[in-house]
């Protein structure tokens, strides 16, 4: 059977990991551009102001795209560099910028699939209390209809936001992530009932703005991976990867919380027993707003975890990994399953298409003698995921595509550029591209719908 005819498949990138322009072209700066520069916060001190000067080099990068015969490019659109001061003013140069990218990728056949939200927040807004204020929401309805009007005579494909377990847990929860906050979850809260009311707005005014829309959401989150084919093992990993941590640090990174709300209208039955208090003041009544069709959901995924059924309040316990388990050059375990898990319980649970909006590994490449590089194990890597995503398919879940991570090298947060994980490897002190193997690799993946797999 394999994957369906129209599969999505496609490459991704992200606004701050990739333009550079920092301060160019009226652009203001945004809580990673402050972040990066605080010492201490970024490995090695990197930044991204430079990072692969796409905002530059746009047109060769989709040069490369087209060689490797992407059809689907998933990039965000830097909030700062159209709205400098998050809301009024607009910054006309911004905007001719992305004008520039989305003509260039559909006169070169490619979709442009737009993700509004990924990670880059205003600081001019984080100074009025960011997400945590209850205005955000309308802030970014704003912005979001701002795209929706300039760029849905083009664009047909919106995801609204990019992980929130990330951009809330990471940056404000433990604070290794911009804005660098460590809150308590009466602040935290708060900030995710707030973003869940802006994805719920953000589908409508969508809906309403921009004929033929298709709108996603990617949030993100391990996936649990049976120990074995026993009901009682697959039982227990449904829960546990449905389950909400009752922690300050570990709520954030609950798949329910974040998506349960979305999609079903409601909170998960253990977050409102640990959190229900924090909530903003008649949060019930924003429900209908925040739950919205969507055309597919989106999942980041990169690893999962392995759990088995134990006699225990929670009915579940974790398998650590035996010692010597591989794992990629950033130290997350090598766990193709969990791209046929994943994707099997979340369509259980929503059934809506599914799509993988990022998968990949970040591999120790380097230029060889022959001037190529040479990543084996970054093909193999995919060539597993993709194998495990496929069963998924065949075994009943509607997935609709799958977006490799990521196109270049690129900026990766706290770690600056000492990962790397593209299929395209770039000198950040030349910005040469060197198309690596595995960008080969996936082109032939590409052009056989996964049948070579």
């Amino acid at each position: 059977m394999g994957f369906k005819k129209d599969f999505i498949w496609g490459a991704a990138t992200a606004s701050y990991q990739i333009e550079g322009a920092a301060c160019e072209d009226g652009k203001g700066p945004s809580v990673w551009d402050r972040f990066s520069h605080e010492p201490g916060k970024v490995l090695e001190g990197h930044t991204g102001d430079i990072a692969c000067d796409h905002c530059h080099r746009f047109r060769e990068d989709v040069a490369l795209m087209k060689e490797m015969g992407v059809k689907n490019y998933r990039f965000s659109i830097s909030w700062p560099r159209l709205l400098p001061e998050g809301t009024g003013e607009v910054n006309a140069r911004g905007l001719a910028f992305y004008d520039a990218l989305i003509d260039c990728l559909i006169e070169n056949g490619i979709r442009p699939i737009v993700t509004l939200f990924h990670w880059d927040y205003p600081s001019a807004l984080q100074a009025r209390g960011g997400w945590e204020n209850p205005e955000s929401p309308q802030w970014f309805l704003r912005y979001a209809t701002l795209c929706a009007e300039r760029y849905g005579d083009r664009v047909k494909d919106f995801i609204t936001f990019n992980e929130p377990q990330c951009f809330i847990g990471l940056g404000c929860c433990t604070g290794v992530h911009a804005p660098g906050y460590v809150l308590p979850p009466s602040a935290t809260i708060p900030m995710s009932h707030h973003v869940l009311l802006a994805h719920g707005l953000t589908v409508r005014m969508l809906r309403d703005r921009v004929p033929g829309v298709r709108v996603g959401y990617a949030p993100c989150g391990d996936p649990r991976i049976p120990k074995s084919a026993r009901p009682e093992d697959i039982e227990a990993a449904r829960k546990a990867y449905f389950s909400t941590p009752a922690d300050a640090a570990g709520w954030p990174f609950s798949v329910a919380w974040w998506s349960d709300p979305a999609l079903l209208g409601r909170y998960p039955e253990d977050g409102l027993r640990h959190f229900a208090q924090y909530l903003p003041h008649g949060w019930q009544a924003d429900l209908t707003a925040i739950c919205q069709p969507l055309d597919y959901y989106c999942q980041n995924i990169y690893s999962g975890r392995v759990v088995r059924a134990a006699d225990n309040a929670q009915g579940y316990e974790e398998v650590m990994q035996p010692v010597g388990h591989p794992k990629t050059a950033i130290q997350w375990p090598v766990t193709p399953d969990a791209l046929y898990w994943g994707p099997k319980f979340l369509y259980e649970r929503y059934r809506t298409p599914f799509m993988i909006s990022e998968n990949g590994m970040s591999c120790h490449d380097v230029v060889s003698l022959d001037g190529k590089v040479h990543d084996p194990q970054r093909q193999d890597y995919m060539h597993r995921y993709l194998r495990a995503f496929r069963r998924a398919a065949e075994d009943g879940v509607d997935a609709c595509g799958y977006l490799a991570w990521s196109l270049l090298d690129n900026f990766e947060w706290a770690q600056g550029y000492t990962e790397r994980f593209g299929l395209v490897y770039v000198d950040y002190q030349t910005q040469q591209r060197i198309v690596k193997d595995s960008f080969h690799w996936y082109k032939t993946v590409m052009e056989r719908n996964g049948e070579n797999l």
